[in-house]
């Protein structure tokens, strides 16, 4: 039997937010949707947002999950802590957030609360029409094929969540909890991210600035340029200048484009911000 806090308890008996939002047309407002896990595997959930476009602010939050105790109350506590936030707010949120807002999930049940995380992050990523970093990659290139689950994926929880066994992996992802083949290279993915996690402050500097060195040309050609600005443990400040600072595009340039490099690169982990 697990420990389940009270909160856990309280939004899987009497779930908040539960149910659908249906596309709309009304002016200034949008749907969007994310959805992660398969019934196959266990856990399944959409998560439904209604944005205000001209502030870019999640106004309502509904979710429809097929899973255990910890995935009901996981999906309902996400829809109440993200009402009333802009998008780069959410965007903020992580899977221990969610974990802590409900007061503590157990050790095996923590995948409930990076399953919402994920839907939160596709939602947002769809509406804004950018291609989901992380989303699972065709079955020849998985890690993990009993439940779907690629080495970027493991990357990020193992960086996000300061794993350092494929047994906490395996509560966090599932990942190596079906036939077993896949825990060699879960530790082969561990020892890569603690040996990067090793870096020191001048030498992830050093190759944060090697990388956008690369970039430049790139962005100077369609009038645009960037430079580092500062980093703060994983945030990494940046200044987008000339056209890629004023045209719609930015923030798909600097998600799809810098962040998405410097993870391949340098860290998966990093999150670029605009100053």
């Amino acid at each position: 039997m697990w420990n389940y806090s009270e909160k856990v308890l309280e939004l899987f008996y009497q779930p908040l937010n539960q149910g659908v939002i249906a596309d709309t047309e009304e002016p200034g407002f949008a749907v969007s949707r994310g959805e992660v896990g398969s019934i196959a595997c266990g856990d399944a959930l959409r998560l439904h947002l209604k944005i205000d476009r001209a502030q870019d602010r999640i106004v309502d939050a509904k979710f429809q999950t097929f899973g255990c105790t910890s995935a009901i109350a996981s999906s309902s506590a996400l829809t109440e802590m993200v009402k009333g936030l802009t998008l780069d707010e959410a965007l903020a949120i992580t899977n221990q957030d969610i974990a802590d807002y409900l007061g503590g999930l157990p050790q095996q049940k923590m995948h409930c609360s990076v399953m919402g995380q994920e839907a939160l992050e596709k939602a947002i990523y769809h509406y804004r029409g950018i291609p989901f970093p992380h989303q699972e990659e065709e079955e020849g290139s998985l890690v993990c094929t009993c439940f779907g689950v690629s080495a970027e994926r493991i990357r990020k929880v193992v960086q996000q969540n300061h794993l350092t066994t494929a047994e906490q992996v395996m509560s966090y992802v599932k990942a190596g909890g079906g036939c077993g083949s896949c825990l060699s290279a879960i530790d082969d993915i561990l020892a890569e991210v603690a040996a990067a996690k090793g870096m020191t402050t001048l030498q992830k500097i050093n190759k944060i600035q090697a990388v956008l060195a690369g970039l430049r040309p790139h962005l100077q050609a369609d009038g645009g340029d960037v430079e580092l600005f500062d980093i703060h443990g994983d945030r990494v400040l940046v200044h987008l200048k000339g056209a890629c600072g004023s045209c719609a595009s930015s923030f798909t340039t600097l998600k799809e484009v810098i962040e998405e490099r410097l993870r391949q690169e340098v860290l998966d982990s990093l999150v670029v911000e605009a100053v």
